[in-house]
């Protein structure tokens, strides 16, 4: 039998995660300004606008944020950890799984964008020039979100080190930001 919970666990983990993935890159292009017209953020706006046009008649966005996709986000994350945790034989509430698709998109946002900068500080030294569509998407996130640390840190000689400072301040948020926000929730009673 637990042979069995770890396949069903498996699967859920991969198809709603994907699916979830897909909210998270829709979010993140709109909000750091990903060029529409790539191939792949086309695909991405094709997945998910079967969702998200009935939710914006609704919902109206706030200061440049989609706000229906943060509300896809966090339904489908709580789905995900609703599934795998009755998947499991454990009873959690549907708050509970709330707070904790949360946490867990958190982590995968800042996965993602750790991945990006990782990826064009290694295009960069590679292939510059590259005009792949992936490369495209990857370089839209990754100058966008190094920007504010272009501001304040110079390079030193031609080399750019505000990758390693971006870098350092997603991975205060992996491992200090998000697990505070958690503790929080629990110490409040919502986890």
């Amino acid at each position: 039998m637990p042979h069995i919970q770890n396949g069903a666990s498996l699967i859920i983990e991969v198809l709603i995660g994907l699916f979830l993935l897909a909210f998270i890159l829709r979010f993140l292009f709109q909000l750091l300004r990903v060029d529409f017209r790539n191939p792949i953020s086309q695909m991405i706006v094709k997945v998910t606008d079967p969702a998200l046009k009935p939710l914006r008649r609704f919902i109206p966005g706030l200061w440049g944020i989609d706000l229906s996709s943060v509300l896809m986000i966090l339904i489908v994350g709580a789905i995900k950890f609703y599934a795998i945790t009755l998947v499991g034989g454990l009873q959690i509430t549907p708050l509970q799984a709330l707070f904790f698709g949360l946490g867990e998109s958190l982590k995968t946002i800042c996965w993602v964008l750790l991945i990006s900068i990782f990826a064009s500080v290694i295009i960069s030294w590679v292939a510059p020039q590259s005009y792949n569509p992936a490369v495209q998407i990857v370089n839209g996130i990754s100058r966008t979100l190094l920007a504010p640390f272009r501001k304040f840190i110079p390079s030193f000689g031609g080399l750019d080190i505000s990758p390693i400072f971006a870098i350092l301040a997603i991975q205060l948020m992996l491992t200090t930001g998000i697990p505070l926000l958690m503790q929080g929730l629990r110490q409040i009673g919502l986890v």
